[in-house]
């Protein structure tokens, strides 16, 4: 398998994980000391952080089991991910991609509709390649919790 093809992987296996609210299998896909910083955009070409870094595996983990609103009863979230832009440079690679995540419902009626957008910045390194930073550019501000 090519290194563009692995490094790929890495964000199909990541937005898998998200999907299922599975913090043990999303904290594998990074390093240790990997940083994951949430932006949202405040007008053309720009972005705020929210909150602070979550560090490392653990963090990503912990993260997804304690701070992702679960699925509703019936739903379920589906990450659509396109034009993935790769770079290899030996050891690191980046990783710029545009993706889309839709709610699915079948309660009280089917639904499919768009709930979030943006771009995902991704540096990984080779450690069986592992994301050792991850910015997540969100371009609709933040549903607030029920």
């Amino acid at each position: 398998m090519s290194d563009e093809r692995a490094v790929q992987g890495v964000l199909a296996r990541y937005v898998r994980a998200t999907d299922r609210r599975d913090g043990a299998a999303q904290g594998a896909l990074f390093t240790d000391d990997a940083e994951v910083r949430i932006h949202v955009r405040t007008g053309p070409g720009t972005y705020e952080q929210i909150g602070e870094p979550l560090i490392g595996g653990a963090g990503v983990r912990y993260a997804v089991e304690n701070f992702m609103k679960p699925h509703p009863e019936g739903g379920t979230g589906h990450h659509v991910t396109a034009d993935h832009l790769i770079e290899v440079d030996g050891d690191r690679a980046r990783l710029s991609a545009q993706y889309v995540v839709f709610e699915t419902r079948t309660l009280p009626s089917p639904v499919v509709r768009p709930i979030e957008s943006g771009y995902y910045e991704t540096e990984l390194r080779r450690v069986e390649w592992k994301i050792s930073r991850h910015d997540v550019l969100g371009d609709l501000p933040l549903e607030p919790e029920a």
